[in-house]
């Protein structure tokens, strides 16, 4: 039996330039971190007790004796790529899917490196994220960026940064712990109880896609300005609030689907009551609103959003990892 966890990852700038549509020409960035909200997978070999050789536990539950019958894309399609078979698997997590924190993705790199495990093989952090890459891009023909594979499969503060040769690069973001203890304490997140298919959204926004080049260009210089404030100890915290309040009044300008009126008033609630900045995660149109705001307006900002979901959390530096390991003894069918 395998239990891999898997962190999900906040996205705080450079959004929409990890399109490869975009990154093959300009380049791209993105600065995020994962935390401490993870997916689990635990996959073990089916005993041979049943009428179905395979058995998954989503928010389905399917049993199925070909992996051709799966309906779910991403596992149908991870145990052809790695060649699963008779297997269970159970996916549960500490965060609803569809939320807008690369939650697929997530599941995704952790399903493959319990596949792996359950083979007895070590994939590195960037076998996993770029086979779930291919996997949810090319396989299951999902419209969207590359930064969510990467930072889950990679953990940590990162700049990601996105190449014109269609290949990428992970940095650490290298910031005092005092300093980074800061920055976790003056950012809030509440769940706006609304939720979506992040690729549905991806598709609606490429509309006009070659229009908004402008504005994703900003976005990208964007990562280097908020780079500085973090990694320089005499500059002002707060501009990464105020940087945030940029990035997100640019990306609402670069697709249709990113915003609705009700997330427009509750961003416009949350600078009423003090925070400097803040953003949608994700692809946009629902799912969690994080801001920036000093200590001293903490409380006004939980108070004028009183009708959302506080979500606390904390940066976390692991990437995805297997925290179960029981080897078994497994001898595949003989067809007749």
């Amino acid at each position: 039996m395998i239990i891999t966890k898997t962190p999900f990852r906040m996205s705080f700038f450079g959004g929409g330039t990890d399109m490869k549509e975009f990154f093959l020409k300009y380049g791209g960035a993105v600065l995020s971190t994962t935390f401490d909200k993870y997916c689990y997978v635990n996959v073990r070999h089916l005993p041979r007790f049943f009428d179905w050789s395979t058995e998954l536990t989503y928010s389905k539950v399917e049993k199925v004796n070909d992996v051709d019958d799966i309906l779910h894309p991403a596992i149908r399609n991870a145990m052809k790529l790695l060649d699963m078979e008779e297997i269970r698997l159970t996916y549960e997590a500490d965060l609803p899917a569809r939320s807008g924190l690369g939650t697929s993705s997530s599941f995704a790199v952790g399903m493959l490196n319990a596949f792996y495990a359950l083979k007895g093989k070590y994939a590195d952090k960037r076998t996993l994220a770029d086979q779930a890459i291919y996997l949810e891009r090319d396989m299951c023909n999902e419209a969207g960026g590359w930064q969510d594979q990467i930072a889950a499969a990679f953990g940590g503060f990162n700049r990601i940064n996105f190449n014109t040769d269609g290949t990428y690069d992970v940095f650490p973001v290298i910031i005092h712990p005092d300093r980074k203890k800061q920055l976790n304490d003056n950012l809030i997140m509440f769940f706006t109880g609304f939720t979506r298919f992040s690729s549905d959204l991806q598709k609606a926004n490429a509309a006009g896609y070659h229009e908004k080049q402008k504005q994703l260009l900003e976005m990208y210089r964007l990562v280097d300005d908020a780079e500085k404030v973090l990694v320089d100890d005499s500059a002002d915290l707060d501009d990464f609030g105020r940087l945030l309040d940029h990035t997100w009044r640019l990306k609402r300008q670069t697709g249709g689907a990113i915003t609705t009126n009700s997330i427009d008033e509750l961003y416009e609630k949350g600078l009423a009551a003090g925070a400097l900045g803040g953003k949608l995660l994700g692809a946009g149109g629902g799912g969690f609103l994080l801001f920036y705001v000093q200590p001293e307006k903490r409380e006004s900002l939980k108070q004028a959003m009183k009708d959302l979901l506080h979500v606390p959390f904390s940066f976390e530096d692991g990437g995805t990892r297997v925290i179960h390991y029981t080897p078994e003894i497994y001898t595949p069918r003989v067809l007749s």
